[in-house]
């Protein structure tokens, strides 16, 4: 479980931008992973915000990413493998309440749980 907590400020001009709050007082950077399609994005910026504790976060999304479909995006806390949050784009023939973001999303989630297991079952070995 994480105590870190993410809030989204927008989505403008092919960015994401959200807050990371309750990270340590130490000034240590939070050690987050952005997911898409079950690989890490390399160019995200996290920098120190004004108040202690909160980190401002910039997802650009990849111009691979701009594509019919849904696309989803998923935020981690890599030390403890918590999903902090997410987010998702819907191109193309769009129908209303789609769930195909959500189906998405469990796939990403699913994926997580994944990697946590294996690494579980290697660590107990």
């Amino acid at each position: 479980m994480s105590d870190l907590t993410l809030t989204k400020i927008r989505f403008r001009n092919g960015v994401w931008e959200g807050k990371i709050s309750n990270a340590p007082a130490s000034g240590a950077r939070p050690d987050v992973t952005v997911m898409f399609q079950d690989q890490p994005l390399k160019d995200v910026i996290l920098t120190e915000g004004q108040t202690e504790g909160d980190w401002l976060l910039a997802v650009p999304v990849p111009p691979e990413a701009v594509a019919d479909g849904v696309q989803t995006f998923v935020i981690f806390d890599s030390g403890s493998s918590t999903r902090l949050g997410d987010f998702t784009l819907i191109a193309g023939e769009a129908v209303a309440d789609d769930l195909r973001a959500e189906v998405e999303l469990l796939r990403a989630e699913l994926d997580m749980l994944k990697r946590a297991f294996r690494r579980h079952c290697l660590e107990t070995m």
